[in-house]
């Protein structure tokens, strides 16, 4: 069964949120549950765990299907320690946050070595940082998101995924999403369906599909092989909308959150029944 949504807001308090997801028809959804741009938000309050898990039975969607982001700011491949010590406190503050909602996975970019490192080591930081966040949580899944490698991110080559998962000490607490703008701005094609199945059996070879958690679901307005992250409306940009239907008649996106991150809010209504309609 397929689970579509967007990365919803949550302005007002977390409870809002699957709110505006049910409105949409989504049956997943992605939220910030903090201000992304601030280091420190006040904590969650029992009243808005309540009204949120309240809200989320209500909206008929499973907290399995809840994809949150962390912050912005957070950067596990930082090579100043201090600067990184900041962002692991602020990474476990994260998944801490999704835990007292009840939640499963967490949603966060690997990293970024600033220019400053070698990009393995700052690969062997970020799966430093995860291995001290899993022994500080109890549950959460963190699930690495692609990256399109613009500036000096890491996570934009499958390879780099692959070096962090190697090194995790639980297994069974880390995975992938992939984002469609992001892996075709760092090269991997999904435009044919030839090319939709050579990516996705370059990730099963090299990360395998057993750590796939999630996608995200985006055109590009960037080009092809352009290390450039900009996002699109679906059919909109240079992926084109044939790719989203591969996505969706592909049986292995089967029960994981779906979630459009595309520019225009007032559309993800009708783009959520767009991509329902692939899989009927």
């Amino acid at each position: 069964m397929k689970y579509i949504g967007a990365h919803v807001s949550a302005s007002g308090g977390v409870e809002n949120s699957p709110l505006n997801a049910e409105v949409l028809g989504a049956k997943a959804f992605a939220l910030f549950t903090k201000n992304q741009k601030r280091w420190v938000s006040p904590p969650l309050t029992e009243k808005s765990i309540h009204e949120f898990q309240t809200n989320l039975d209500n909206a008929g969607i499973s907290a399995d299907m809840v994809l949150p982001h962390d912050s912005y700011l957070i950067n596990l491949g930082n090579p100043d320690n201090e600067k990184r010590a900041k962002s692991l406190d602020a990474f476990i503050v994260e998944a801490k946050r999704v835990e007292q909602l009840g939640l499963k996975l967490l949603n966060f970019h690997p990293g970024s070595h600033l220019g400053k490192i070698d990009p393995s080591e700052s690969l062997k930081l970020i799966s430093e940082g995860i291995n001290t966040a899993l022994e500080e949580t109890d549950s959460v899944l963190f699930v690495m998101e692609t990256t399109a490698g613009q500036g000096n991110n890491v996570g934009y080559m499958f390879e780099h995924l692959a070096e962090i998962i190697v090194n995790i000490n639980d297994k069974s607490r880390i995975g992938v999403c992939i984002d469609t703008c992001h892996i075709f701005a760092a090269g991997y094609d999904i435009r044919t369906k030839e090319a939709y199945d050579t990516t996705m059996e370059q990730f099963n070879s090299i990360v395998g599909m057993k750590y796939l958690k999630g996608f995200h679901l985006n055109d590009a307005k960037s080009e092809f092989e352009s290390r450039v992250d900009r996002h699109d409306s679906l059919g909109k940009g240079n992926i084109g909308l044939e790719a989203f239907r591969f996505i969706i008649e592909d049986p292995r996106t089967d029960n994981m959150p779906l979630i459009l991150e595309t520019p225009n809010p007032e559309i993800w209504k009708e783009e959520i029944e767009l991509l329902y309609s692939f899989s009927r």
